[in-house]
Formats: C-alpha cells, sequence, structure tokens
C-alpha cells in the first residue's frame, strides 16, 4: 500500500467537508431545517428566560442528538438509494429503523424541552432571575446565537464563502452585537451613540469593498441589535411586569403574635 494512502489529510480540509455536509444538509432537507430553526427559538428563549447553565446544557445537549441522529438518517438513506434503485424489502427496513432513531431522539428533545421549561415558569423565581444583571454566559450564548445565524444565512443565500461574503455580513454582525450590548449596558447616551458609529463605519467599509450591499448590511444590523435588546432588555422587563404569586384567596391571613 502505498504511503500517499496513509497520508493526514489537513484539518482545514476536513472541516471546510464538513461545513459542506452540514450546508447540503440544510439546503436540502426540510426536517434538518425545521430542527434548526427550532434549537435557534429554543435555544433564544432560554437566554431570555435566563436558564440556568446546566438546563441550557440540556437542551443544547438534546437538539445537538436531534440534528446528529437526522444527518445520520440522510447519508444512510442516500447510502440505500445510491446501493439500489428498485424497491427491497431490506432497504426498507434501513431506512425505517434510521427514520426510528431521529423520532426517539426528538421525543426525548421534546420530554426534556417540555420539563425544563414547565420548571421555569414559577414566577416568583423567574421574576428574581429575569430583573439579575445578565452574566457572561448570556453574553457568550447570544454571540453563538447570532454566529448560528450568520452561518445558515450564508448557506441559505449561496453567496460567497463562509468567511468572506454571503447574504449576511459577519463583520457587520458582530460589530453591531457589541454596539448593541453598549448601548443597553452603558448609561451614559453618548457611548452608546459611539459604539453605533463605529459599527457602522465597519459596515460601510464591508458596502465599500463591494463584498456587500447596503440592504444586507442593514438588514443584519437590524438581526444583531434585535437579538442584543432580546437577550438583554427584554427579561428585566418581564421580571418587573410579570405579577408574582399571591396567596389564594381562601389562605388564612397571618395572626398577630399574642403576647
Amino acid at each position: 500500500m502505498s504511503h500517499s494512502t496513509w497520508r493526514t489529510k489537513n484539518p482545514l480540509v476536513s472541516f471546510r467537508h464538513a461545513v459542506e455536509g452540514l450546508g447540503h444538509a440544510f439546503r436540502t432537507q426540510r426536517n434538518m431545517r425545521f430542527h434548526i430553526l427550532t434549537f435557534l427559538a429554543v435555544f433564544l428563549a432560554g437566554l431570555i428566560l435566563r436558564l440556568p447553565r446546566v438546563e441550557m446544557l440540556a437542551l443544547v445537549f438534546c437538539a445537538a442528538l436531534v440534528m446528529i441522529t437526522e444527518m445520520f438518517n440522510t447519508a444512510i438513506e442516500a447510502t440505500v438509494d445510491m446501493i439500489t434503485q428498485s424497491y427491497h424489502p431490506a432497504a426498507k427496513f434501513i431506512k425505517d429503523v434510521a427514520a426510528g432513531a431521529v423520532l426517539i431522539s426528538a421525543i426525548t428533545a421534546v420530554l426534556v424541552g417540555g420539563v425544563v421549561f414547565w420548571g421555569a415558569v414559577h414566577l416568583n423565581t423567574l421574576s428574581i432571575r429575569l430583573v439579575q444583571p445578565p452574566t457572561v454566559p448570556v453574553f457568550l450564548g447570544a454571540f453563538v446565537l447570532l454566529l448560528l445565524t450568520v452561518f445558515l444565512g450564508k448557506i441559505a443565500g449561496r453567496k460567497g464563502s463562509l468567511l468572506q461574503g454571503g447574504v449576511i455580513s459577519g463583520h457587520s454582525a458582530i460589530a453591531f452585537y457589541i454596539a448593541g450590548v453598549i448601548v443597553f449596558l452603558v448609561p451614559q447616551p453618548a457611548v452608546g451613540l459611539l459604539a453605533l458609529g463605529l459599527a457602522a463605519l465597519v459596515a460601510q467599509s464591508r458596502v465599500e469593498t463591494k463584498i456587500h450591499t447596503l440592504r444586507e448590511v442593514v438588514a443584519v444590523a437590524v438581526i444583531a441589535l434585535t437579538l442584543a435588546a432580546l437577550v438583554l432588555q427584554v427579561p428585566q422587563w418581564l421580571g418587573f411586569h410579570l405579577p408574582t404569586t399571591q396567596l389564594p384567596v381562601w389562605a388564612p391571613s397571618p395572626q398577630p403574635s399574642q403576647k
């Protein structure tokens, strides 16, 4: 056997192939798009409700399990279709078993998500948790959510590459997200305006170099600022406006102590 057979691939090449596989699954598989978009919505809801880190990790793990099994199901179906073009009971059995694995993972994710969010709706503890200042995991979680949105936008748009071009400007998204964090957390309006100005300069550079259009950078600016507002402002607003749990009407009122 030749030495070239055992030659190790460039890790960047392997990563690019993996990204292409994920992009192909997202573009061609309706169920995969549903799973990914559902995960983004659930992850955003977890950030807004300030779920504890362990529960957020449980949601991420279950979502990843569903997407992994869906991709294995897609690969198995493509392999079976490549081997045989006619109906065969064994081919049907293989596809049914793969689809069953996806079903089990999806049911598990729904059950875990239901338990996590059901436990998060207790009004007293939820109000206390929402009014607390955002922590570093909240910033990082929203940042990862933004990067995933940019990544999926580039895949869906089929324009440019992962690191350059595309229908969504990653540079502008990061710049406006950081500017939104500064605007919503720093009380001085001048500092917020300065941050927005710097983000606008980043977006302008992308337009002037003809990497992105004005519409693309404006759209991503709206997405990034909206995400920052949802994660930083909406939870505190909900915390101050949620009703707290009250004693029921039939509950006896506390009696004054007898001396």
